[in-house]
C-alpha cells in the first residue's frame, strides 16, 4: 500500500481531523463514517487495525479495541481535495455498536457480481495456506501445478458444453459454476486478477 499523510489537508478543518469513510473491501458496503487526525491516521497504518479520533472521549479509539470486532486496513485513498479519507477494510464481525453490519442498519452482503470478487480473494487465501497444514481442495489444485489447473479448466468447460446441449438446467448451472471457479483459481495461479481481465474487456469494448 503506497500512501502518503502528507498530501492530506488536515488544516482545512478547525479541529484537525477529516471524515473516513470505511468501506468493506470484499463488498464494497459502506460500514461507517468516523474521524481522524495525522496520529489516528499513523496508527491504522502502522498497526493495520483502523483507528480514529474520538471526539466524545477526545482521544485515539480503535475499532473494535472492546468488542473485538476489528475493521482490518486493505487499502486507503483521499479524495479529490485531499480532506476526506476512503478506507477499505475487512471487519472482524459488525461494525455499528448497535450489534448491525453496518450503521445504517444495512447488511453487509454481496450484491450480483461483487460475490466474484469476495470469492477471488478466498481462493488468493487458500493458495497461501501452508500445503503441509490445509486441507482446501483450492490449495491442493495450486500444489499440482499450473499444467493440472488448465487441465481442470478445459475439463469444466467441455463438461458445460456437453450440458448446454441437453434441456437439463440444474446441471447446466453447476457446471457454468464449475467452470466459473476454476477459471478463477487459473488467474490466480497465473498470479491475474479479475480486474485486469477486465481492463482487457473495458479496453475492447471502447
Amino acid at each position: 500500500m503506497n500512501f502518503d499523510i502528507k498530501n492530506l489537508d488536515f488544516n482545512k478543518s478547525a479541529d484537525g481531523l477529516l471524515p473516513a469513510i470505511i468501506q468493506d473491501a470484499a463488498t464494497r458496503q459502506v460500514l461507517m463514517l468516523g474521524y481522524m487526525n495525522t496520529e489516528a491516521l499513523e496508527k491504522t497504518i502502522s498497526s493495520g487495525k483502523v483507528t480514529f479520533f474520538s471526539r466524545s472521549k477526545q482521544r485515539l479509539w480503535t475499532k473494535g479495541e472492546t468488542s473485538a470486532n476489528f475493521l482490518n486496513l486493505v487499502d486507503i485513498k483521499a479524495d479529490c481535495d485531499n480532506d476526506t479519507i476512503l478506507i477499505k477494510a475487512n471487519p472482524d464481525g459488525p461494525t455499528c455498536h448497535t450489534g448491525s453490519d453496518t450503521c445504517w442498519q444495512e447488511k453487509n452482503d454481496f450484491a450480483g457480481t461483487d460475490f466474484l470478487f469476495y470469492l477471488e480473494s478466498v481462493i488468493q487465501k487458500r493458495k497461501a495456506e501452508d500445503p503441509s497444514v490445509s486441507k482446501s481442495y483450492t490449495n491442493s489444485l495450486f500444489q499440482k501445478g499450473i499444467n493440472k489447473v488448465a487441465q481442470k479448466v478445459g475439463e469444466e468447460a467441455v463438461e458445460l458444453v456437453i450440458e448446454s446441449k441437453d434441456d437439463n438446467h440444474e446441471l447446466f448451472l453447476g457446471e457454468a459454476a464449475d467452470l466459473m471457479f476454476h477459471y478463477l483459481v487459473l488467474l490466480a495461479a497465473k498470479n491475474f486478477t479479475l480486474d485486469d481481465v477486465l481492463e482487457v474487456l473495458k479496453k475492447r469494448h471502447s
